[in-house]
């Protein structure tokens, strides 16, 4: 790929002799190529040996037995799930989060925080470069818990949405969660335009953005999604909730609305290019002509839906009928090992049991729907998600020459069907954040110990309530 010219004066990160899979339009791969970083930007891409005479590099990589690929995105996670995994683990989603809800409605900003931390590093350490939290749980007198989550994506040094969400609709409503988990429609619309105002950056680099994410409908009240929506698009930014995950959630949006959930969000304003919504299980051919005519992007999380029994989503229809996909983790309360390596691997092999069984997805699919499909949801397609010159510099150096792959010929499919691949080099922003397999941002054990800590704490106020 032709270069994207930088100043001479920028700093240049050099990797060549590997593998290359680049994403773009044309799936182009190169069997031994280089990636020419300068700066925060990809500066050229191709194969073969990087151009002679480049100034100012810093340091040249040998790539031999790697695949450098973008950076995977995470498109649906809830942060603070992290310390409450390994709980309700035999349940499904209406009975799970009626078992979580009290506890999680004791959190505070110090809990937050250690959550987000681990979180945040599981996914960093195992090659996200772009990460998403959707953080709906705003107990009175809390302390800044958007500010916690936002402070420990920006010190981890990855690229970070947060999507600020809400609940109004408790127990007594016909909703799920107890009225003390709740914010009222005022104080949620008012907290979300804050947060916006306060963390939102519209550039074309930005590290972090800001989603206004009302939770799910049997959560919140029509009249958030509503006003939700006028917010969102007065403010310029993008929208976020869950949708369709559940066949509890299509008895109980009939029940309460008349209509299935795809009509009762377009009815409010929550369908459009704006707008991507988590697990969408259980969408049917009108659903998905829907959103493929509004462009509306959905985050797939395969294990999280297959842990809480929710079914198999229909991703190869919603890629035939042109919906954007990109991959979710969720939280970590339902989808405990919290990286994204699995999802690429359980997109392809859950999707497989379905009715297009092998033809369903490839590994060249899945890869694209953790990288490029993510920057679609995101909005960030122009920026991120594929290796292209003048694209920002997120990408990853995944080691497939160990025993784990050795026998794989192919590194894509090494990568995807493989077991999770050791990361080498992890940049973002032009910036190393993994090196040879550790976290170069922060203290693996020290976030260890903070997280038992907060989890042991949760554990007792929500035993002593």
């Amino acid at each position: 790929m032709a270069a994207s010219a930088a100043p001479e004066h920028v700093e240049r990160i050099v990797i060549e002799n590997c593998s290359i899979a680049t994403v773009d339009a044309d799936d182009t791969e190169y069997a031994s190529g280089h990636v020419v970083v300068a700066g925060n930007r990809i500066e050229s891409v191709g194969a073969g040996r990087a151009p002679e005479g480049l100034a100012n590099v810093v340091r040249r990589i040998d790539g031999t037995g790697h695949l450098v690929t973008p950076g995977l995105i995470n498109t649906h996670h809830h942060f603070y799930q992290w310390i409450t995994r390994g709980l309700a683990t035999d349940h499904n989603l209406f009975d799970w989060l009626v078992a979580l809800y009290p506890t999680w409605a004791r959190i505070d900003e110090p809990m937050v925080r250690a959550a987000a931390q681990g979180s945040l590093a599981m996914m960093a350490r195992g090659g996200v470069t772009t990460a998403m939290d959707h953080h709906y749980v705003y107990p009175q007198g809390s302390g800044d818990l958007s500010g916690a989550i936002i402070g420990a994506a920006r010190d981890m040094g990855v690229r970070f949405t947060l999507a600020r969400g809400s609940m109004d609709r408790s127990v007594k409503d016909g909703g799920l969660p107890p009225d003390f988990a709740l914010e009222t429609l005022e104080g949620a619309l008012a907290g979300t335009e804050a947060t916006i105002d306060a963390h939102h950056d519209a550039s074309f680099d930005a590290m972090t953005q800001v989603a206004a994410a009302p939770c799910s409908p049997f959560s919140i009240s029509t009249e958030l999604l509503r006003q939700g929506a006028e917010l969102a698009r007065r403010k310029g930014v993008r929208m976020h909730t869950h949708g369709s995950e559940t066949v509890e959630e299509e008895k109980f949006c009939h029940e309460l609305f008349g209509m299935g959930p795809t009509d009762y969000f377009e009815s409010t304003g929550w369908l459009g290019e704006d707008v991507w919504m988590a697990h969408c299980v259980h969408m049917n051919d009108s659903d998905i002509a829907a959103f493929a005519r509004t462009g509306t992007g959905v985050a797939h999380c395969p294990s999280s839906n297959a842990r809480l029994a929710a079914g198999i989503a229909r991703v190869p229809d919603m890629l035939a009928a042109g919906v954007p996909v990109g991959l979710g983790v969720d939280g970590t309360a339902s989808n405990e090992s919290g990286e994204l390596h699995t999802e690429l691997r359980n997109a392809l092999l859950i999707n497989r049991l379905g009715a297009h069984r092998e033809k369903a997805l490839n590994a060249r699919q899945a890869l694209r729907l953790g990288t490029y499909g993510g920057a679609q949801v995101l909005g960030r397609s122009g920026q991120i998600g594929s290796l292209e010159p003048g694209k920002l510099a997120d990408l990853v150096l995944w080691k497939l020459d160990t025993l784990a792959h050795a026998s794989i010929a192919d590194p894509v499919t090494a990568l995807v069907f493989g077991a999770a691949a050791p990361v080498t080099l992890s940049l973002v922003n032009g910036r190393p954040v993994v090196e040879d397999n550790h976290l170069i941002t922060a203290d693996e054990d020290a976030i260890a110990r903070a997280t038992r800590d907060e989890a042991r704490r949760l554990a007792q106020i929500a035993a002593g309530a």
